[in-house]
């Protein structure tokens, strides 16, 4: 593809300094910018950056449609909800206007084990329209193709074990309240953990009718399922507060979290699978204390047992990086939704974005 790759950035908080930012330097281009904040819309996109003006201004996200059929990009950046269906309008918008989509939000990277409904519902329309949809970031290559690469290495195995960890000030309002923060132990008990005390068929229910509420390891054990040719017999999860004995100010929240009330959650998913594998993956997100920091540590139990310790990733410039970097894939895939576990290995991008495309847009 001899041209730019035209880019619209949906959603312009902490995390589109970075990909608007790749996006360029990765020689493409933004073209569009849009988001629902009164404070943001308005604002070149070069204020984001924090670097000379580039004469996009953001726009009310309402008229995301309308504009998008208007200029006409190729892909559109997704960096704002974590739940597949807070993002309902927006993939719909682009599926209509014929824009692939990439996003950050957790539960797209693989949707179909926790929202089907809506999965089947987006990957129709993507098909209709032409496109691609598809969800990755940090999860791509850190919770997913370096565990299952370091599967590929293993004779045999009986049980694949992960943690991972993460500020939630990096992400936004959106995903610290997700993870309970600021909450006391009651609210979170009636708010979040009780979603999880409940029975295999009620969780079903919950999953048909599209009201489940899954942790972001909920959906990572089903792409490595999926990556590693596993069928999945049985799956749960559990999600435990997280406290600190000394309050601790957050400024996503703007406030300070007493001592003894919510910071985070733990979230633990354990899967069994046909093959006799088992999954068990836990992501903590919280407010971290000035002694904490991002950790990710991956075990694969069998012959031989292999651990993998990563301290200190640099989970939101990884994330944006496995975003822009995805891009040609995306652009390169079939029709529909399509989870990353079924596009090439994540290469590093030496030249142009556009020298990667081998369809015609």
């Amino acid at each position: 593809m001899k041209r730019k790759i035209k880019v619209a950035q949906i959603g312009c908080g902490n995390m589109s300094e970075y990909t608007m930012r790749y996006v360029f330097e990765k020689g493409g281009e933004v073209v569009l910018a849009f988001d629902c904040n009164k404070d943001v819309i308005g604002n070149d996109i070069g204020k984001m950056m924090k670097s000379d003006p580039k004469g996009i201004i953001v726009e009310d996200v309402h008229c995301l449609e309308e504009r998008l059929k208007s200029v006409q990009p190729d892909i559109a950046i997704i960096t704002t909800m974590s739940l597949l269906g807070d993002l309902e309008d927006v993939l719909r918008a682009c599926c209509n206007a014929h824009v692939h989509a990439i996003t950050t939000c957790e539960e797209a990277f693989f949707a179909s084990n926790s929202n089907p409904k809506l999965f089947q519902e987006l990957d129709s329309l993507a098909k209709a329209g032409g496109i691609t949809i598809t969800g990755c970031g940090y999860q791509d290559i850190f919770w997913g193709n370096l565990v299952s690469g370091l599967a590929s290495s293993t004779h045999t195995i009986s049980k694949i074990k992960g943690s991972s960890s993460y500020n939630v000030e990096d992400y936004g309002l959106a995903l610290a309240k997700a993870h309970g923060a600021g909450l006391t132990l009651e609210e979170f008990e009636r708010k979040i953990a009780s979603y999880d005390n409940i029975s295999k068929e009620e969780r079903e229910r919950l999953i048909n009718e599209r009201e489940f509420l899954p942790s972001y390891m909920w959906n990572v054990v089903g792409w490595l399922s999926d990556k590693l040719g596993l069928r999945i017999k049985n799956i749960n999860q559990k999600c435990l507060p997280m406290t600190h004995n000394e309050s601790i100010y957050s400024s996503t929240l703007n406030m300070t979290i007493k001592a003894g009330d919510v910071t985070g959650m733990r979230a633990v998913v354990t899967a069994t699978t046909v093959e006799g594998i088992i999954i068990e993956a836990e992501c903590i997100g919280k407010v971290y204390s000035e002694a904490e920091f991002d950790a990710n540590v991956w075990t694969i139990e069998g012959e031989p047992e292999t651990t993998m310790v990563i301290n200190k990733p640099c989970t939101v410039e990884l994330t944006c990086a496995d975003i822009v970097n995805r891009i040609p894939d995306v652009l390169n895939a079939r029709s529909g939704f399509v989870s990353t576990s079924e596009m090439p290995e994540l290469r590093y991008r030496v030249n142009d974005l556009n020298e990667y495309v081998i369809k015609d847009l």
